[in-house]
């Protein structure tokens, strides 16, 4: 389960983030391209955009799903 108080701080403001726990896997990436993004620097991804429609909204919850350690949430503000 992530911890939004954990998330990393490029994450844009709102209910998707992705907290420290990530393994920069690419999962999210590949499952939703238009809201995750890879920091390649810091070898973390973090939620650059937030979902604008609801299969953006599909995508972000498939990315939940996919992800092996559960770095990514959906109770942030």
């Amino acid at each position: 389960m992530a911890d939004k108080s954990q998330k990393w701080d490029e994450n844009t403001a709102g209910k998707f983030y992705v907290d420290k726990t990530c393994i920069a896997c690419d999962a999210c990436v590949l499952a939703a391209p238009k809201n995750f993004k890879m920091n390649e620097e810091d070898g973390h991804a973090y939620v650059s955009v937030q979902p604008q429609s609801p299969e953006e909204e599909a995508a972000c919850q498939e990315a939940i799903e996919g992800c092996p350690v559960e770095a990514i949430g959906s109770d942030g503000d």
